[in-house]
């Protein structure tokens, strides 16, 4: 009988062990293995509220504000939360329709149950005030603060950039961005990101069971607190480029304006364009479908993106080229032979200095056939890839077909071709200067970027070398500056060949027979080249410039698309204006002022085709 009481003992106290075991094995798993009921738990008693920091704001080079921010709302979802809402209720109070709550939750559960997710974004103020009372009634619902760009003045978008959410190539990329952030897509505001960012912080905040916040965890210690992101100093004259972006509001081409000591740009205007203030908040998407569909593209950046034929002003370039190689002198000379490419009536040029004045294209045929054929081999095809080799060594010394090192996104190379290039295209030897000739005066396969435009006219400002141009003076409290903006890239030509373009490119503005003459201002020794660009319809009218002759303070590249007339016509008085307008402060010729922020000559879009003529009889 014992023995029996003994065994049954035994076998309840191996029942209770292994009961006992199996509660302990489970509360195992549950608090060491599984992390969806320590995740369940936490957001339960802790949310952790992101605390996102202001972004930097953006200021012009005489400290007028740029860029600010303003205070908005995210609306946030735990969907593990929300129980017993009246959905047409809160669908009614936060302004949004039966579906796209569905929409909205669908996407939320999607990505967790159980973390904080974004549900609304960017609520303004007035929004928010109208249900933060109510907000309490809603279950697994709450708000996070964080700040919108404003854009004080409706100018400069393509140099400010806009910023967007997220998406999942950023998420893989940089570990930083959470669901729901915002990061630079363009401009300045995706180049200096990472300073204008700032970091971001973190509340612990406990709540109670029915999702209301209950006080700081543990007083605050495990806070984070957000920092602020860094300002920006641009070199951008904010007068300047709201008058440059004036005067191009009805026309497509650019303007870019460099100071050529310092490479610093005062302006980058392309045009069309449009109020940086459109892609922000809740519209920007539909705004932003709108921009990317109109046909005269204003997201399109002509000033950095934008290769284009550069047309006569590329000859200023070759004479140089050739003067330091020694396949012409200051002093040669070439008869106007109309039989060999098409030129408008002019006497012949007698020197370099004369052919740049009166822009004449069978001078620099004659001087481009010189640097291609110098006659280092007896093979014409052999030659003419010795000399193309040379002439491009000193094309990419100007500037031209590479990136320029700007301190902005998105930027084209334009296009020096080489011996790779037309062995490619026509066969090994079986091409030469006969061939490629049309590169002579700016057109064949040559293609340049404004800014490289405006950048020659700095190196002649300069009588030889440039500095990369850019945006950004410096930043943060401490006056930080690139040192790669302060650096002297040389072309490698001598000064007094300089000398000789300045003086022909001032021809050009001031003297009779000058292609640039309506790009004269009183008091002012302006120095310029004009040039006109074949392509589809009409030709494109193209101007360089700097000023004054001495010691000069800007240099101006205008671009004009399918602009009939000419370089001389469009681009040239454009140019005078941006000048003027700088260097006195206001325009005082308003009667030509008037005349050129009126007029529209852009051909209509879409355009005819229209293939390049190289023979075609231009001026300038």
């Amino acid at each position: 009988m014992s023995k029996q009481y003994s065994d049954r003992n035994r076998g309840v106290k191996i029942l209770f062990m292994s009961v006992g075991l199996i509660f302990i094995i489970r509360l195992m798993v549950l608090q060491l293995f599984s992390s969806e009921y320590r995740e369940l738990a936490e957001v339960q008693a802790l949310r952790h509220r992101t605390q996102y920091p202001a972004r930097g704001l953006v200021y012009d080079r005489n400290g007028k504000l740029l860029v600010y921010n303003e205070i908005v709302y995210d609306l946030m979802v735990i969907p593990r939360m929300v129980k017993g809402l009246d959905t047409a209720y809160f669908c009614r109070q936060v302004g949004i329709t039966r579906e796209d709550f569905e929409a909205r939750m669908d996407k939320a559960k999607k990505y967790s149950r159980y973390a904080p997710s974004l549900f609304m974004k960017q609520i303004t103020k007035a929004e928010y005030a109208c249900w933060q009372n109510k907000l309490h009634c809603f279950d697994g619902f709450y708000v996070q603060q964080r700040t919108l760009r404003v854009y004080d003045r409706p100018i400069a978008a393509h140099v400010l950039g806009y910023v967007g959410e997220v998406n999942e190539n950023d998420l893989k990329n940089n570990s930083y961005y959470k669901r729901g952030d915002y990061i630079g897509r363009s401009g300045l505001e995706k180049s200096y990101e990472e300073l204008l960012r700032g970091t971001k912080g973190v509340k612990i905040m406990q709540v109670d069971v029915h999702n209301r916040e209950i006080g700081s965890y543990q007083h605050g210690q495990c806070d984070t607190l957000p920092i602020e992101g860094i300002n920006l100093y641009t070199t951008i004259d904010a007068d300047l480029q709201e008058y440059a972006e004036k005067i191009m509001a009805n026309k497509r081409g650019c303007v870019v304006a460099i100071e050529p000591a310092t490479g610093e740009v005062l302006v980058l205007a392309s045009a069309p364009t449009y109020d940086p203030n459109l892609l922000v908040g809740n519209a920007r998407g539909k705004n932003y479908n709108i921009l990317s569909n109109d046909i005269s593209k204003p997201l399109f950046n002509r000033a950095l993106q934008g290769q284009y034929p550069p047309g006569s002003i590329f000859k200023v370039a070759q004479a140089m080229t050739a003067l330091e190689v020694g396949a012409i002198t200051p002093s040669t000379g070439f008869a106007c032979d109309k039989s060999l490419v098409g030129c408008h009536n002019h006497p012949s040029a007698r020197s370099v200095q004369e052919a740049i004045k009166m822009s004449c294209n069978p001078y620099f045929y004659q001087t481009y056939r010189r640097v291609i054929q110098q006659g280092k081999y007896k093979s014409a095809a052999k030659d003419s890839q010795y000399g193309l080799t040379m002439w491009r060594d000193y094309m990419l010394k100007f500037g031209f077909g590479q990136r320029l090192g700007i301190d902005l996104p998105n930027v084209s190379t334009g296009m020096i071709p080489d011996t790779a290039y037309y062995n490619r295209w026509y066969g090994k030897d079986r091409w030469s200067f006969s061939t490629i000739y049309s590169n002579s005066i700016g057109q064949g396969e040559v293609q340049v970027v404004p800014l490289q435009m405006a950048n020659l006219a700095c190196i002649v400002a300069n009588r030889g070398y440039y500095i990369t141009p850019h945006v950004v003076r410096y930043y943060g409290p401490d006056s930080t500056r690139n040192e790669e903006f302060i650096q002297r890239h040389e072309t490698g030509i001598k000064k007094e060949y300089f000398d000789i373009a300045a003086q022909g490119m001032y021809d050009v503005v001031h003297l009779p027979g000058g292609t640039g003459r309506r790009a004269n201002i009183p008091d002012i020794d302006v120095c310029g080249k004009t040039g006109t660009a074949e392509n589809k319809g009409n030709d494109h009218s193209v101007f360089i410039s700097f000023a004054p002759m001495i010691n000069p303070k800007i240099a101006v590249a205008v671009y004009v698309e399918n602009a009939a007339g000419g370089g001389g016509s469009w681009a040239a008085p454009i140019s005078g204006l941006i000048i003027e307008k700088y260097l006195k402060g206001e325009v005082q010729r308003k009667d030509v002022e008037r005349q050129y922020m009126e007029a529209a000559p852009c051909q209509k879009l879409p355009l005819p085709h229209k293939a390049p003529k190289t023979k075609k009889k231009k001026r300038g």
